[in-house]
């Protein structure tokens, strides 16, 4: 009989199954497709939505300020002095046309009609996916002296659009709260939603935007504003580096009924690129036509300069386009009608006329400049054979690394206890402080899949040094070894021989810095192991506390105290553990690296712009950035030694 039921259920497919999800009830199904993830990413998503909108207005040249606020009660709202959100009745729906815009997937003025001639939301989903994704949103517009105000539930008017007063101002104000049926978290990041309105700020030279957060005892507000657009953002990213020449090349070119391109570049005396492409206004991190554009044309010009100023003589190889660009910092923005991104979640520029479009205005604009500024231009030709000579001497490092057998660096004392599996997905490294922590290690690891690596002292420090002196450092070419990847221009994440790279060190000030060191190396050689979720960050006990028979291992103050009030304190020894070294190997295993009972915490890069800043400030060569950070968030320090 089960049988039966159950062959009848697998074949049974007619009419009643076949499902019409109805307006904005498949973004509440399926939110994951419309906004990412329905973590804090896909929360922050829903604020960037409704300020693209205003944003749109500002390119349009119709609005001037936008303000965004975080209310008590994690509550947002955006408003702009825009032309407001049209108000008059929708011939093909016959409704308010602010309903539409707020009730119906792709509807707004940016497909082919003349609302936007530029706009960055392509998939015209935004703001009536914040609307489906909200537990509730209100809208004001302002627009041909009246108010207008209409209230949605959960993507569902409540109410009818209704005039609630007179005005001589126009714009639209939205204000929504996330929907906790949905969410994760509904608790918003000031600090991330400032980042993006800053660069949505720079992008768009002369707009004011405005964040006040109203969820502490006294609002926090902060400005942006920059009369020049992008030049001030290269000047921003390169405030705590060393800059080669004072004042950012601009380069700006115009299209008639095609597109806007705008450049600004300046190069400093570190080693790290940093090319940021953008296409209206949004973040092309695969890059694209623009970006292949302005590499290729820099690359040729440098290249024809240095020859034809007799730097680079006949016999002398092309510099390379990664020995051009060391030590630079350059935006490159364009704005046209008709972007084609690649993918849905708009990451690369495929708009194949946008290559010889930017590769014109670098080659011609940029090649006057050099003209202009000989010094300039033979400064950065200088670094640039500077570069070619230790890219050089680095693949001679690299190929001696890998003459080097398996066997003789796992041979080496006290380095690398491999596991049997020989399954990336299923292998785990722990990269360990000490010998002393790493023998613990070695013997309270199950081999079967966790491997081994103690380092000894403290690695140099990749953010003040090129790659040819960081791969002569023997701690760094053991860990490249190790791991299997390669480095540099030779990463190759398929080789990879761990799926989780674990850095294990001591819970005081040396533990922190030899992370903090390690961290550097990965972000700036191998970064797409943190992009792929590769590596963690262990969290061994700071206490042990006994009391009777019973053992408790704590991993911060807040619990020691919370266990001190559900046991009291009489009776109980305790015991700060200062290194790994002083946990035995049953110890180390059962409370830092027993897959089903330790803590681990994954690194994960949101925002490259903000982890490029962290990291110059902290490891940079600049004294005085560094001390500003530490007197800023002194006040926050945890764990001090003196």
């Amino acid at each position: 009989m089960s049988e039966e039921k159950n062959g009848k259920n697998n074949n049974h497919y007619d009419e009643s199954q076949i499902q019409v999800l109805e307006g904005l009830e498949a973004v509440r199904r399926r939110p994951g497709m419309y906004i990412g993830s329905t973590g804090p990413r896909g929360l922050h998503h829903l604020v960037f939505e409704v300020v693209d909108n205003s944003i749109d207005e500002a390119l349009a040249g119709f609005c001037a300020n936008i303000y965004v606020t975080i209310e008590k009660d994690n509550i947002i709202t955006v408003e702009d002095d825009g032309r407001g959100i049209p108000v008059g009745e929708h011939q093909q729906m016959k409704k308010p046309a602010v309903e539409v815009v707020l009730t119906v997937l792709h509807a707004g003025g940016k497909f082919g009609g003349e609302g936007y001639k530029v706009s960055g939301g392509l998939h015209g989903v935004g703001v009536s996916v914040v609307n489906a994704l909200s537990e509730w949103l209100e809208v004001e517009v302002r627009r041909d002296g009246q108010i207008y105000r209409m209230r949605f539930e959960r993507g569902k008017p409540v109410t009818e659009l209704k005039v609630i007063g007179k005005t001589k101002s126009s714009g639209t104000k939205v204000s929504f709260k996330a929907d906790a049926e949905i969410f994760e978290v509904l608790d918003y990041e000031a600090d991330l939603l400032s980042q993006r309105l800053r660069e949505l700020a720079f992008l768009n030279k002369g707009i004011r935007i405005t964040i006040t957060d109203k969820r502490q005892e006294q609002d926090v507000s902060e400005t942006f504003k920059y009369e020049g657009g992008i030049k001030s953002f290269v000047e921003y990213l390169n405030k705590n580096k060393e800059t080669l020449h004072k004042k950012v090349i601009y380069l700006e070119q115009e299209k008639e009924d095609c597109c806007q391109v705008e450049v600004a570049l300046q190069y400093h005396e570190g080693y790290n690129e940093m090319v940021l492409s953008f296409a209206n206004n949004i973040r092309t991190h695969e890059g694209g036509t623009h970006e292949l554009g302005f590499k290729t044309a820099l690359t040729r010009l440098v290249n024809e300069y240095a020859r034809k100023a007799n730097i680079l003589k006949e016999n002398e190889n092309n510099l390379s386009g990664e020995d051009i660009r060391e030590g630079l910092t350059a935006i490159i923005s364009v704005k046209l009608l008709e972007p084609q991104f690649e993918g849905q979640t708009k990451t690369k520029l495929g708009n194949s006329e946008m290559r010889s479009i930017v590769d014109s205005v670098i080659y011609e604009e940029l090649g006057t400049f050099f003209g202009e500024n000989p010094a300039v231009a033979r400064r950065v030709i200088e670094k640039s054979l500077s570069a070619a000579r230790a890219r050089e001497a680095a693949r001679k490092a690299r190929e001696l690394a890998r003459r080097k057998s398996a066997l003789e660096i796992t041979a080496l004392p006290g380095k690398l206890a491999d596991c049997v599996s020989r399954d990336p997905a299923m292998c785990e490294i722990y990269l360990v402080e000490g010998d002393s922590a790493g023998g613990s290690a070695k013997q309270g690891r199950d081999r079967r899949f966790q491997a081994i690596l103690p380092l000894r002292g403290k690695i140099i420090n990749v953010e003040k040094a090129r790659l040819d002196k960081i791969l002569a450092n023997e701690e760094i070419r053991t860990i490249i070894t190790a791991l299997g990847t390669g480095v540099s221009t030779d990463f190759d994440l398929s080789k990879a021989r761990y799926h989780k790279i674990i850095v294990m060190t001591d819970a005081d000030v040396d533990g922190s810095h030899i992370r903090t060191l390690l961290l550097t190396f990965f972000y700036r050689y191998m970064q797409s192991l943190i992009q792929s979720g590769y590596v963690y960050i262990a969290q061994p006990p700071l206490y042990l506390l006994k009391k009777r028979q019973q053992e408790h291992y704590l991993y911060n103050d807040e619990q020691l105290e919370k266990l001190y009030l559900e046991i009291g304190k009489e009776g109980t020894s305790l015991q700060r553990y200062k290194g790994l070294g002083e946990m035995n190997p049953g110890q180390l295993w059962s409370t830092t690296m027993d897959p089903e009972k330790r803590t681990i915490l994954k690194v994960t890069m949101d925002d490259a712009i903000r982890a490029d800043e962290m990291f110059t400030v902290l490891m940079g060569d600049k004294v005085e950035p560094r001390r500003e950070f530490i007197e800023k968030y002194a006040q926050h320090v945890r764990n001090l030694d003196i």
